[in-house]
């Protein structure tokens, strides 16, 4: 194990010194705009999102429709809902997408300090409502929101441009590392404590993916994953009842009547699908069989109506958008830019991954959204923000 760190060590240190050598030759500044067009990377990764926003807010509808109807609503009314927040994060992504990203780091640290306050608010009485066992939600009036999103794009910015303006220091645990993990285990334990265990995972995994492209030294980064597992599995085994929940995937059939209910309903819904699919509109698991099927499970809607080329199509959108994001990264022109790109790139695809996963029965259910896809404003209107600095950065690469 020693000697398998001390490649991978060797290895990610050589490619470090290289970009770094190549960022420091003389050129254009890195806020400047390009001189020719965007490289194809930035058309495929814009696509890929807008193909994935448009697909969710197809599917957001046929899996809401008919439950909203028998609960007396508008069948329109979760879509409508969909449809605005898209409007609002797409003037968010070109917004992001436009705008030199340099001139976003004199805002991180008042931005970090509104997602620490925004956090507070689901304890507050009248303010923050319960939702599925997890008291992180804000309604303030008819406006909901979930303030664990805003704080994974927040986290994420303070991270980057410390580990990029700390270059130099990386080493030091007191001057960057120290900083790094103290913010991320402050917003870590503050979904923790609201009973969100999946975004304190996801927020873990993206700065620890940060720290590893930033060059941070293995052993501080093996103590800290340690570290973290331990005190997520402590938070597991603490309740009885979260720890079956957490364990109940591991025998789906056995607890298929209460705690694998929605995981056993959605592999029966995927099955039915087929190769082809039913057909939009036509699945019979969201008529009441399937829970939350228009935000936590909506794959499993994708794969009853969609078939295996939904499925294909879903998860190899994600895979692009991976692939031609960490070739953003490696194409960047400064380090903030190559961080950022990868920071992003490494948020979307690990939510995805457990969403899909949990959705498919080979991980514990979390809670989290399909990124661009489920229902669920703030997450989309954040995800559409990351977009856009992802495709900021596209637009300026080498």
């Amino acid at each position: 194990m020693t000697a398998g760190t001390t490649l991978i060590g060797d290895r990610r240190r050589s490619t470090l010194e290289r970009m770094s050598s190549q960022r420091h030759q003389p050129s254009r500044r890195a806020d400047a705009r390009p001189l020719g067009p965007p490289p194809a990377a930035f058309y495929v990764i814009a696509l890929v999102v807008t193909v994935l926003i448009m697909l969710g807010l197809v599917m957001v509808f046929s899996a809401s429709a008919i439950t909203s109807l028998h609960r007396g609503n508008s069948p329109w009314r979760i879509f409508n809902r969909q449809l605005l927040w898209a409007v609002i994060g797409g003037a968010a992504m070109v917004g992001a997408a436009r705008v030199p990203y340099q001139s976003w780091r004199r805002y991180i640290r008042a931005g970090l300090g509104v997602a620490y306050v925004l956090m507070l608010l689901p304890f507050v009485p009248g303010l923050g409502v319960s939702v599925n066992e997890s008291r992180a939600w804000v309604f303030i009036g008819p406006l909901g929101f979930q303030p664990s999103e805003f704080l994974k794009l927040a986290i994420l910015l303070y991270c980057v441009d410390l580990l990029s303006r700390r270059e130099k220091e990386i080493a030091n645990l007191r001057r960057t590392m120290g900083p790094v993990l103290c913010i991320t285990g402050i917003g870590a334990a503050l979904c923790v404590s609201q009973g969100d265990l999946g975004s304190a995972i996801v927020l873990a995994a993206m700065v620890f993916a940060v720290a590893f492209i930033a060059g941070a030294p293995m052993v501080p980064m093996i103590i800290a994953t340690v570290a973290t597992g331990a005190l997520a599995s402590a938070f597991v085994f603490s309740s009885q009842r979260r720890f079956n929940r957490f364990t109940a995937f591991l025998d789906i059939t056995a607890h298929k009547d209460y705690l694998s209910y929605q995981v056993y309903q959605a592999m029966i819904g995927m099955a039915t699908g087929g190769v082809s699919g039913t057909g939009v509109g036509s699945g019979p698991s969201k008529w009441g069989y399937l829970p939350l099927a228009h935000s936590d499970f909506i794959f499993a809607v994708i794969g009853e109506e969609l078939g295996l080329v939904g499925v294909v199509a879903v998860i190899g959108g994600f895979l692009l958008l991976s692939y031609f994001g960490v070739q953003v990264a490696l194409a960047a022109r400064d380090r903030f830019g190559m961080l950022l790109a990868g920071g992003i790139v490494a948020w979307l695809a690990v939510q995805a991954i457990i969403n899909v996963g949990g959705v498919s029965g080979v991980m514990p259910v979390t809670g989290l959204t399909l990124p661009f896809v489920s229902s669920g404003g703030s997450s989309l209107f954040v995800c559409m923000t990351g977009a856009g600095l992802l495709l900021n950065v596209a637009r300026n690469v080498r």
